[in-house]
């Protein structure tokens, strides 16, 4: 916690340790979450693995950072940004030394609410695989350099110049003119029904409280354009604040006696499944708090209930296999939550990687009209010990089933799942950008089948449902641990008038491996080259 009364050679020690230890930590325990007071500072921010830097005004404006809140990509070599997971920036402005500033991330590195006063630089010279920004204006140009992929959501540009294979603007004032394949963007004007992430900051009156913006339909920019964005604070008594330590027998404790749950960061280790049952409940994590579901429970159920927001939490699956890592709705949930959904932002989901994790399926969306605010599902492909990885070890089939009705996706990345990757059962579902890696350790084509049909999809629409529709989906394979494997699809869906894609991509990445088709039987074979095969529309 830093506050302008500090020296700047204070803050910047300090800011130096952090990153010093989270540089390369990808997969240790440590958590950080820095918070900046309102005003001014003179610093330069390199945030690392497990970082998150938050402002704690409420405009991004009444904290001012003049120097640099960045990521580089110097620690893997030669300046590759494909393993900059889990850090995040928010609530801050920044007056970048030299004009410029640098966000060389790929998967789980928000960009939300912020204000930069120049240009964005989004790769560090090697390749990069992010990513996400919502909320935030940038006043000069955004430069996406190597970045395969890009979704922005709810902000304001001056320019953008860049594309590789899908870049997604949904509600962005000064993104370019969608022109899917050639250059790849697709451009949607307007946010049909969002509501921005809650965020702690600290009032006139100098107490802490959780702002919990409203929900809001047909919107474009950044919500604070005008001064405070629309929602309601609720004051920190409101709140149990969990900490290092804390068992989920207290938390549950906490949550039935009708508290909001503020998880500090830290790993915690479950032995019952966290149960949310009142409505409009706020689960918010600080730090990229890490929730570890002990002896094969699900680590969280949320009821069928209005208005719960949960954000900010990283579920990472236990060595004991978990039948689903989250819940939200029980199954067989039929209530309309239309006027007040639960919302999901920056929850983030692992199998592998830090440990031999196991989960069937991570999450299991029943309710209805629930909203995913960026999320990232990774079954492990490395690992901090090779024992942790491998197609017998970090065994995961399904990264998200989605049962419920009008559920909306902002921001939807999922890879190396076994089987289908995304299960798409209920009607109304729309999705705006996915991005998908099949799984790299396929051993051979006989043990990776649906059927008689090679491979599993991506994303799959179930048969019997009449209306879906997607926006700028991408799914790439590098199968090398046996590059004669091949997917038929990256993605399945009925073929009827309700059900509509657009704009899709598909790239065998350094022709390890083949996609046969991008969607149904529609789209030619991944070629060598790294190359990708587009569709712009289906059916």
């Amino acid at each position: 916690m830093f506050d302008p009364s500090m020296s700047s050679e204070i803050i910047q020690c300090r800011l130096d340790g952090i990153f010093s230890q989270q540089e390369r930590n990808q997969f240790g325990s440590e958590r950080y979450a820095v918070m900046f007071k309102p005003g001014t500072y003179a610093n330069d921010v390199n945030v690392g693995f497990y970082t998150q830097v938050l402002g704690l005004g409420s405009t991004p404006d009444e904290v001012t950072v003049n120097g640099a809140v960045h990521v580089e990509a110097d620690w893997l070599p030669p300046n590759n940004a494909t393993q900059n997971f889990w850090r995040g920036a928010e609530n801050l402005s920044v007056n970048p030394a030299g004009g410029a500033d640098r966000w060389a991330v790929s998967q789980a590195s928000p960009y939300r609410r912020m204000h930069l006063h120049g240009d964005l630089l989004l790769d560090d010279g090697g390749w990069s695989s992010g990513g996400w920004i919502s909320d935030t204006k940038i006043d000069g140009r955004v430069r996406s350099g190597s970045q395969q992929q890009w979704i922005s959501r709810d902000s304001q540009f001056g320019s953008w110049h860049g594309a590789n294979w899908n870049m997604v603007f949904v509600g962005v004032e000064g993104a370019p003119a969608g022109t899917f394949p050639a250059p790849p963007y697709t451009t949607v004007d307007r946010t049909p029904v969002v509501r921005e992430k809650p965020f702690l900051y600290i009032d006139d009156t100098g107490n802490y409280q959780v702002f919990v913006p409203a929900l809001r339909t047909e919107t474009s920019g950044v919500t604070w354009a005008n001064g405070a964005t629309p929602g309601t604070s609720l004051s920190i008594d409101q709140f149990h604040i969990a900490k290092p330590g804390a068992t989920a027998l207290e938390m549950n404790a906490a949550l039935a006696a009708g508290k909001n749950l503020l998880v500090t960061p830290g790993v915690y280790h479950l032995d019952q499944p966290l149960h949310v049952t009142r409505p409009h409940t706020v689960v918010l994590g600080l730090g990229i708090a890490t929730l570890v579901p002990d002896d094969g429970i699900t680590a969280m159920n949320v009821d069928d209930v209005d208005g719960v927001k949960v954000a900010g939490l990283l579920f990472d699956a236990g060595t004991t296999n978990s039948d689903t890592l989250m819940q939200v709705g029980q199954p067989g949930a039929q209530a309309d939550h239309a006027a007040d959904p639960t919302s999901l932002h920056d929850v983030f989901f692992r199998v592998g990687g830090a440990a031999a994790g196991k989960a069937t399926t991570s999450l299991v969306i029943n309710s209805n009209n629930v909203i995913c605010d960026h999320m990232w599902i990774w079954r492990a492909d490395h690992a901090a010990d090779e024992r942790y990885v491998g197609w017998d070890i970090n065994t995961a089939d399904t990264g998200m089933v989605v049962n419920g009705d009008d559920v909306i996706t902002y921001g939807l990345f999922v890879e190396h799942f076994q089987k289908t990757e995304v299960d798409w059962n209920g009607e109304g579902g729309r999705t705006y950008f996915f991005q998908n890696e099949m799984p790299y350790d396929v051993p051979d084509q006989a043990g990776w089948r649906s059927g008689s049909t090679n491979g599993h999809p991506a994303y799959r629409v179930a048969p019997d449902v009449t209306r879906h529709e997607a926006w700028g989906l991408g799914s790439y394979c590098f199968f090398s641990t046996n590059p004669s494997v091949a997917g038929e699809r990256a993605f399945e869906a009925p073929e009827t008038p309700g059900v509509r894609f657009h704009n899709m991509v598909t790239v065998s990445l350094n022709h390890q491996g083949t996609i046969t088709h991008v969607v149904n039987d529609v789209g030619e074979a991944t070629p060598d080259g790294s190359k990708p095969v587009n569709v712009t529309s289906y059916p």
